[in-house]
Order: structure tokens, then C-alpha cells, then sequence
């Protein structure tokens, strides 16, 4: 856990992730906000809501965000318990994701479980405007990983959960691609600064993933 910019404390879950992306902080450094992500092991709900309960005695927060250096979808029963909870104490919470839920969790309606659980938004990185740049930038474990991403952003959205689309503004990044389908999506669109070795100052101004 770690308090970022923007009035956010994020939650750190797993280390696990079904994408290698190429721009990913994984690649060169441990974490972010001078913060260690690196899990010597997954946390459990009450070890998490603990957290989040003395994390709020330092002071209250705008939101709490699902987010870190794996993806949480990856431990869909701890992000649906744990938004529950959030959502019985009035907390407005976010998942950060890879879109990958439905294919991490086959058995599970994904987006109507997180809706029903209380969750308020979601960003989901999409990070190319066509299969093929995802393919060699996200590299996922999964085929056909793309489609499965914006069906995922579709459904959030079709649950009344505020979605955003998300992608890394790297060299080459079709940017305006991006921001085209989610427009045509009708949800919202963010750009993300690209985090490097030589810009630790970008790292400061986003989130893990």
C-alpha cells in the first residue's frame, strides 16, 4: 500500500501480472513514491482492510485504488471482498487493470460482479489502437488479448461503472488511435507518462501500471 498523488492511497496485491509490457516500472525499479511493491507475499483481506484503516488515520483520502506492480484481477475474490468493504464504509474505489478479468477468471461475469460489489470506477489500460502493436507492447499471456480488453471496457461501462481507457505515451504510441476508440466507446481517455530509468519524474505522476 502507498499513499500517491491526487489524494489516492493504491493497493499493491500481487505481483502476478498476464502482460510483460514493455514500458512496465517492473523493468528497472521496485516501486514508486519511494515505496517497495515488491510482495514477499499476497495479502489477505484483513491484513488489507487493517491497512487501509491505519492509512486513513493519517488522513482521509479521495480514493482507494486497486493498483500495483501486478494485476489485481489476477485475485478477483480479494478486489470483489475488499470493494465490498470499501463500498459499506462509503469509500469510492477504483480498480487499475490490465483487462484481462474475464480471461483470468473465466467462470466469472467480471464487470457485474464489480458492480455488484460497489465499485465505482475502472481504468483499463489499452495502450494500442489496433491487436497487432498490443500484441508486441503489452505481450500477453493470453491470444487474442485485445478484443477481450475492450469488451472488458464495454461491459464496465454497460454496468455503470465510470470507465477509462488508458495508454503510455512512448515513442511511436498512437495516441490519437487510443483516444478515437475510446471516444467511439463513449468512455473516457487518459494518456500516461512514460516512466524511465532517465525520467524517475514521470513515475511520480502516474501510477504502477
Amino acid at each position: 500500500m502507498y499513499r500517491g498523488g491526487g489524494g489516492a492511497v493504491y493497493l499493491n496485491i500481487s505481483n502476478r501480472c498476464s502482460s510483460a509490457c514493455a514500458f512496465c516500472l517492473r523493468e528497472w525499479t521496485d516501486g514508486v513514491y519511494g515505496e517497495n511493491l515488491v510482495l514477499a507475499r499476497e495479502p489477505e483481506l484483513e491484513e488489507l482492510t487493517q491497512a487501509i484503516e491505519l492509512e486513513f488515520l493519517d488522513g482521509p483520502a479521495d480514493e482507494v485504488v486497486f493498483c500495483g506492480f501486478g494485476e489485481p484481477t489476477m485475485r478477483m475474490d480479494l478486489v470483489l471482498a475488499a470493494t465490498e468493504w470499501l463500498h459499506l464504509r462509503r469509500i469510492r474505489s477504483r480498480l487499475d487493470t490490465n483487462g484481462h478479468g474475464a480471461l483470468l477468471n473465466p467462470d466469472v461475469d467480471v464487470p457485474a460482479a464489480l458492480a455488484a460489489a460497489g465499485l465505482d470506477a475502472v481504468t483499463v489500460s489499452l495502450n494500442a489502437a489496433d491487436p497487432e502493436s498490443y500484441d508486441l507492447i503489452c505481450r500477453p499471456t493470453f491470444a487474442k488479448s485485445y478484443r477481450a480488453v475492450l469488451q472488458f471496457a464495454e461491459q464496465c461501462l454497460r454496468q455503470d461503472i465510470e470507465t477509462t481507457l488508458t495508454a503510455v505515451d512512448f515513442p511511436g504510441a498512437d495516441l490519437e488511435g487510443c483516444a478515437a476508440i475510446a471516444g467511439a466507446m463513449g468512455v473516457g481517455f487518459r494518456a500516461r507518462g512514460l516512466a524511465s530509468p532517465r525520467g524517475r519524474d514521470h513515475a511520480e505522476e502516474g501510477e504502477a501500471r
